[in-house]
């Protein structure tokens, strides 16, 4: 009996192989001679000797590429190939030419790359077991593996080459672009059955020229003119034989007598268009209405293709969005290279994801309007703002949408050919310059007019009034009251400006600029290599805290107050230094000492609940402010936008703090009602109290730390930010990145908790 076959208990026989029954022995024989059997045996025979040849690597560097550990190990001999961790890179499989070579290999006591012992040892015998493929269409298309895409990019000539090939590699093909033109003209016969003279019209990924392998087909269902045929069938039958133009007669029959589409609801439509889908479309499956989203769905997936999908009918909008992306793809051939580029690493980054409401990270839509918007910004500008654009528009481009003017030429030779010859590389690398340092949270991106719109004058129009405001603000270029970011966090504008500045300093390398002669990563390669950021080094100015501009905490009156302040920056200003200055102080249990001494009030500032802060004359902290700009009517001088203290820490107020929170809540302590008031500042300063307390009232004759906080008003005209910079004195250690880490979450944290329930007004 051959050794992948079993007998079965109630006669015939299994291959345990290839997961196949035979019903006798005649048909098993014929099986173990097939093609199939006969093909998964020599498989198997390859697996095992590739197993004879492997050795398991680990312990090198994070980022280190598959061209540089072969070429380490081709000094043992020949190297077949090398397979990387497709999760972390943390590992990889390292397949030698022949055993020999792997002996020699094995022999070696010790393995060193790029300053980094590797642990080496025999590849982990597994037993081969085969997987039958699930159905597919013929379409469906095989996702690009890591290890080819950094194969096709490492052979192109320059970054500009990269850049265009990772175009060519991503987007979608002819017969994909077939079948979702099939799909779509499925879908609009089996739909005019039941909504004559509808429309299903495509928008989004799929044709709006950023299209990706397996991105989703959305559809929007035009309802329009069957309404205007469902008032025309409810007409006299004389007045319509009069007219000629009546329905047919069997129209009471249709679907649309069972509705009213004027009155009808959204949610009643889409129930309605689920109900098609389910029963009337072949090859539809896992039918399900949305009704949470902020543009109800109706959604589903293909079958055979493994297409998913949605159908939207009241998202007019999307479809002058749609055009308008599309008008730039064609405006200017590097727009999409940039975009695919940039969509690419900030995937690699965990920056943005694919879908809207997917959590905080930056949706495709907003990441591709940034970089829209930077060509606007660049001189000269590469893309027209679409200010720009209404002015080229003729009576048959002019559109009004759900009351919006999306109106702009239809005709892309209309436009004027761009004077920006910028190379596709620099673009890149000006886009991690000009984005690592931007204020976000302070102003409005805006596609309209090509600009970023100072919050104040903006919040105070029409529009603003509507507006949500986030960390991350950037306008929707036709509905101007939404905000296509607005789910994105402080977090993540944090870490994508991290990384941005992480881009702009690595596009600065001869390894970006230049391409490997020995076979190394190079370009967009090491610039995709996923990471976490790094801590940041001490620079000239320090290390740096961001506060940014959170008028969201004000109450609408407050903010309104602030934004028509002739001075707003500096009123802003004042507030966060005054916030640094009491979360210093009294949360983390500060003595303010001034100039010659004596200990510094708080400044006076109303509280929500009438409780003015406390001032302690010991604590952990001690705080001397060196330098505090005086109060002057009108705007003030830059240099003098800063305020610096020379600090001590005497406590570890920083470390175990949930630990000591948890303690409070079992020693009996009031539970807070809310997570915002689980952070508040009363629950911080309590927390602090009991940390000085477990380690002992008594300070010690030297500090724990030293450093000078200097905060500074943002480098732009309009830049709202505080920038916080934290120095520490020589030789502070370890001990002291472990106080700053703790500042960079806590600190702009608890100054929004302040500034919100402060009442706001010069003083």
């Amino acid at each position: 009996m051959e050794p992948d076959v079993e007998s079965l208990p109630r006669g015939g026989f299994h291959c345990r192989l290839c997961h196949v029954t035979a019903a006798n022995k005649p048909s098993l024989q014929d099986h173990l001679q097939g093609k199939k059997h006969q093909r998964l045996e020599s498989l198997r025979a390859k697996r095992q000797d590739q197993e004879l040849r492997s050795v398991f690597v680990s312990g090198f560097h994070k980022g280190t590429s598959a061209p540089e550990l072969s070429e380490y190990f081709q000094a043992f001999g020949g190297v077949a190939s090398v397979v990387m961790d497709k999760g972390k890179g943390v590992y990889a499989i390292v397949e030698l030419q022949d055993q020999e070579v792997m002996e020699k290999v094995l022999a070696q006591p010790e393995h060193c790359l790029g300053g980094q012992r590797l642990r080496v040892k025999p590849r982990k015998k597994k037993e081969f077991k085969y997987m039958p493929p699930k159905k597919q269409g013929s379409t469906h298309h095989v996702q690009l593996s890591p290890e080819k895409l950094v194969q096709a990019l490492c052979q192109a000539d320059d970054v500009d080459a990269q850049m265009s090939q990772l175009v060519q590699l991503f987007e979608l093909s002819e017969s994909e672009r077939r079948l979702r033109h099939l799909l779509v003209t499925l879908f609009q016969e089996v739909f005019s059955e039941f909504f004559p003279e509808c429309a299903i019209l495509p928008f989004g990924s799929s044709v709006n020229g950023f299209d990706i392998h397996g991105c989703d087909l959305d559809l929007f269902l035009d309802l329009e003119k069957t309404k205007t045929f469902q008032a025309n069938a409810k007409e006299p039958q004389g007045a319509q034989a009069k007219e000629g133009a009546g329905p047919d007669s069997d129209s009471e029959d249709s679907i649309l007598s069972d509705i009213d589409l004027t009155t009808a609801t959204v949610p009643e439509v889409l129930e309605l268009v689920a109900a098609v889908l389910r029963k009337c479309v072949p090859g539809v499956h896992s039918v399900q209405v949305v009704h949470s989203a902020r543009r109800p769905v109706v959604k589903f997936c293909h079958k055979d293709s493994g297409l998913l999908g949605d159908i939207s009918i009241n998202n007019r909008l999307a479809l002058c969005n749609t055009r308008f992306l599309q008008l730039c793809t064609e405006a200017d051939e590097r727009v999409r290279p940039l975009v695919y580029t940039l969509r690419y690493w900030a995937k690699q980054q965990a920056l943005a994801g694919n879908r809207f409401g997917g959590g905080p990270l930056l949706n495709n839509y907003a990441l591709t309007l940034l970089v829209l918007f930077f060509l606007q910004t660049r001189s000269p500008p590469a893309l027209p703002t679409l200010a720009q654009l209404r002015e080229l528009t003729e009576d048959k481009d002019q559109a009004i949408v759900d009351g919006w003017d999306c109106s702009f030429p239809q005709d892309m030779l209309r436009l004027e050919p761009s004077a920006n010859t910028e190379s596709l590389c620099s673009l890149l690398a000006e886009f991690f310059r000009v984005f690592g340092d931007h204020d976000f949270a302070g102003c409005v991106i805006s596609l309209q007019e090509g600009r970023a719109l100072p919050l104040p004058s903006f919040l105070l129009s029409e529009v603003g009034a509507k507006f949500k405001l986030g960390p991350f603000n950037v306008q929707d270029p036709f509905e101007l009251s939404h905000n296509v970011a607005a789910n994105v966090n402080e977090k993540i504008v944090q870490r994508f400006q991290h990384c941005c500045r992480d881009g702009a300093k690595y596009c600065r390398s001869l390894q970006y600029q230049r391409k490997s002669s020995k076979g190394k990563a190079w370009g967009l390669v090491r610039l995709f290599q996923p990471g976490v950021p790094e801590a940041e080094e001490v620079g000239p100015d320090g290390l740096l805290i961001t506060i940014p501009f959170m008028l969201m905490a004000l109450s609408p009156g407050s903010r309104q107050q602030l934004c028509q302040a002739r001075d707003f920056r500096s009123c802003w200003f004042d507030k966060v230094c005054a916030a640094i200055t009491f979360v210093l102080k009294d949360v983390l249990k500060c003595s303010c000492m001034g100039p010659a001494g004596e200990p510094l009030g708080q400044e006076p500032t109303e509280q929500s609940g009438g409780e003015q802060p406390r001032s302690d004359e010991r604590g952990s902290l001690a705080v001397s402010p060196a330098k505090k700009r005086p109060r002057v009517e009108g705007p003030v001088p830059e240099e003098e936008e800063s305020v610096s203290w020379n600090c001590a820490v005497w406590h570890r107020v920083w470390m175990g703090r949930r630990r000591v929170r948890r303690q409070l809540r079992h020693l009996g302590s009031p539970q807070p009602d809310t997570e915002q008031e689980a952070g508040s500042l009363e629950v911080e300063e309590k927390v602090s109290e009991a940390i000085i307390q477990q380690e002992g009232e008594s300070l010690g004759a030297e500090p724990l730390l030293r450093f000078t906080a200097c905060a500074r008003v943002g480098g732009g005209q309009e830049d709202t930010r505080t920038l916080l910079y934290f120095t520490p004195a020589p030789q502070q250690g370890p001990l002291f990145q472990d106080f700053y880490h703790f500042l960079q979450g806590f600190l702009p944290r608890m100054v929004e908790r302040y500034v919100g329930r402060a009442v706001w007004g010069r003083q």
